[in-house]
């Protein structure tokens, strides 16, 4: 395929900048900024203790409500309250050539990820960008207000409204109250961008309520009702817009109850424990209403050479959210995931992935799906790295044929320290790959059933 005679020039062209970033100056420009930003951080810290011993304040405590991309905290009673208004959030920036059939890699029928075939070089850009600013309450209450907003598309969106206090109860001062609009129970998996659960929504509940030792998170929330902007053909304006994703914020009929348990160990094992149960409200057409439920295990263990996590979802008449529901379908997810630290300097990450969708009344969609992604990682020093993702899915169709391609992804990094969780992080890449999609060519009667892919990229990702 013209695949693998473009890639091999490709890869040279990547190594050779790699290694020319290997002889930089003793101080880059990345340094001298970093130098500089940390002495106006400790600038600000040293204004901040000279207010706050003039009004004679103590130090009080609070959530920092950090937003990555992967988790969405709570206030704690340990944190200080931070000064002024805090700004929380993830982005991800840049340029994507695509010299080939696919700008991005992917096999159809992929249901468990963004990037089931493989993240690094191939996903999009968008951000999202947070504001909180907490309060102490003379009870000695600790509350936070948050507002966030994405662009992951054409249109900029309100994802986040709410308010949430802990240190409220003194049997319990850990646990955190809040209602509004939040990210709520999206666990995350990194390397496939899979969201093995998702109900964003508006509502209320607590979590991190404490036990014996044990956590809980309990809530009721609802999917917010929205319209996806479309041009409408009218003589008067032919590119008027129906309506916009904020022209409805109100509740779409569907509702879930969620709960996790969490903070348990059996062993050295971490152990989490998901619930959740999906229904409908009147909004609903009675013949479109249905129940759906779903439960998930987390098992995962961590150490000084890193860290493994099995991931365990059984959903009935809906896959990642019961929200969303299918009337007789069945779906099962299963992965093992982790990463292990050979030395400070070089590491990998893998991720094994199964999903299987059964829907016992329409059987053309039944599929199983297979993956796999393996990600090595070398840091030449405290601000270059060069990372190499290869990723492998197949598509199993239950009534006969196929989809299966790989992608191969080099990059060369320029990062604010050494490790993978650290950013903001300037990614220059290049993408290989190649899908036969041969059971979807058989279905629609084509037979141009291979795409070959080779992209180059220059992309910013941050978290902050």
């Amino acid at each position: 395929m013209k695949i693998q005679k473009q890639l091999p020039v490709a890869l040279a062209v990547i190594a050779a900048l790699a290694s020319g970033t290997l002889y930089a100056q003793e101080f880059t420009q990345e340094q001298i900024d970093a130098i500089v930003a940390r002495a106006v951080d400790k600038a600000l810290a040293e204004r901040d203790a000279k207010m706050n011993a003039n009004v004679n304040k103590k130090t009080d405590v609070v959530s920092e409500t950090a937003t990555t991309e992967t988790a969405n905290a709570t206030p704690s009673p340990e944190k200080e309250i931070p000064y002024g208004v805090k700004f929380t959030g993830y982005a991800r920036y840049g340029a994507h050539f695509q010299s080939g059939d696919q700008k991005y890699v992917g096999v159809d029928g992929s249901y468990n990820g963004a990037s089931a075939i493989g993240r690094l070089g191939n996903e999009g850009n968008g951000g999202e960008f947070q504001l909180s600013k907490a309060f102490k309450g003379d009870n000695g209450a600790i509350w936070d207000v948050n507002v966030m907003f994405d662009h992951w598309g054409d249109e900029v969106n309100l994802k986040k409204a709410y308010a949430g206090v802990t240190n409220l109860l003194a049997s319990n001062p850990n646990a955190y109250f809040w209602a509004g609009r939040d990210f709520h129970q999206r666990p995350q998996q990194g390397i496939n961008d899979y969201f093995w659960m998702t109900h964003d929504g508006q509502g209320g509940g607590v979590k991190n309520f404490d036990i014996g030792g044990v956590q809980f998170d309990v809530a009721a929330v609802a999917a917010v009702e929205s319209c996806n902007p479309q041009i409408q053909e009218d003589e008067a304006n032919p590119s008027r817009i129906t309506c916009t994703g904020s022209s409805n914020v109100g509740d779409r009929g569907n509702y879930a109850a969620t709960s996790k348990i969490h903070g348990m160990k059996i062993g050295p094992l971490d152990l989490e424990i998901y619930a959740n149960y999906g229904f409908d409200s009147k909004a609903i057409e009675s013949d479109d209403r249905l129940r759906a439920w779903q439960g998930g295990v987390v098992l995962g263990h961590t150490n000084d050479s890193g860290f493994n996590r099995v991931i365990a979802r059984y959903s009935d008449n809906s896959d990642n959210s019961v929200f969303n529901k299918t009337d007789d379908l069945t779906a099962i997810y299963a992965s093992f995931e982790g990463r292990h630290i050979f030395t400070q300097a070089t590491q990998i990450d893998y991720l094994l992935a199964f999903h299987d969708y059964d829907n016992s009344r329409i059987k053309t969609d039944n599929r199983r799906n297979y993956g796999v992604i393996v990600r090595p990682m070398h840091w030449w020093n405290d601000v270059h790295s060069t990372w190499l993702e290869a990723g492998y899915q197949r598509v199993d169709y239950d009534d006969g044929g196929d989809n299966h391609g790989w992608k191969l992804t080099l990059s060369q990094n320029i990062s604010i320290a050494m490790g993978p969780e650290f950013r903001p992080m300037l990614r220059f890449y290049v993408t290989g790959g190649e899908v036969d999609n041969d059971r979807t060519a058989r279905v629609n009667g084509t037979n141009d059933t291979t795409l070959d892919s080779l992209n180059f990229g220059a992309m910013w990702e941050a978290w902050f």
